[in-house]
């Protein structure tokens, strides 16, 4: 019988490497896996690399392991979005290395490695200091920048509902990077507010099937 539930967030975590570059999906706070996020700095896994739309707000989940030092490299859109208070400090100090990368070329380069393609060609930071440095090629009389896949070791994605096979539904605004972030990895792991029994989901809703999904937390309970 299939069944990827843990028992606890350290369950889910484990086996989290050092180094490893870890997708972490949401909008700001909206979709993002605050669970996991305080499980993985209990766990301790050191010199990751994060890929994440900001760089965190406040004292909790992904700005808790910036401040702990955790985090080597942010690839992110907006360092600071929000209270960046603990990126801000870490930059500042030089123990944090920082990529800035435009949010939808974010999206389609872990859409890339999840499909198995080499990269693509993009016009967005054509000639500016984002290109420097990369492969740019004119099209249709257009400069673009060739960008390269990103892929994660691990992905940390909050859903709404699950089932025990791993099919995702998402709660409104909530979805954002998280369907392209659960193709983009490894090892997807999802915390989810609660669990359906199967066949309870309309299959057109599910937007994450469960192919993708390796671990799954409840932190709700059963719908």
């Amino acid at each position: 019988m299939i069944n990827k539930e843990v028992a606890s967030p350290q369950e889910a975590v484990a086996g989290v490497k050092d180094g490893a570059t870890v997708l972490v999906a949401g909008f700001g706070q909206v979709g993002m896996a605050d669970n996991l996020l305080d499980a993985l700095h209990d766990q301790g896994a050191k010199e990751l690399t994060v890929v994440a739309n900001n760089s965190g707000s406040g004292d909790s989940g992904l700005a808790r392991l910036i401040d702990a030092g955790r985090v080597r490299k942010i690839i992110c859109s907006f360092p600071r979005a929000g209270d960046p208070r603990a990126f801000v400090a870490a930059y500042r100090a030089g123990t944090i290395e920082l990529e800035v990368v435009p949010q939808g070329t974010i999206s389609e380069r872990i859409r890339c490695a999840a499909a198995g393609l080499g990269g693509f060609f993009s016009p967005v930071s054509a000639g500016t200091k984002l290109g420097e440095g990369k492969e740019t090629r004119e099209i249709d009389g257009r400069l673009h920048v060739f960008e390269k896949p990103l892929k994660g070791d691990v992905a940390l994605i909050k859903a709404a509902k699950a089932d025990r096979w791993g099919n995702l539904v998402y709660r409104k605004s909530g979805r954002n990077f998280n369907p392209v972030m659960a193709m983009g990895a490894d090892l997807t792991i999802v915390e989810v507010d609660a669990m359906v029994e199967l066949g309870e989901m309309d299959p057109e809703a599910v937007v994450t099937p469960s192919i993708f999904v390796d671990r799954i937390l409840v932190t709700g309970g059963r719908a």
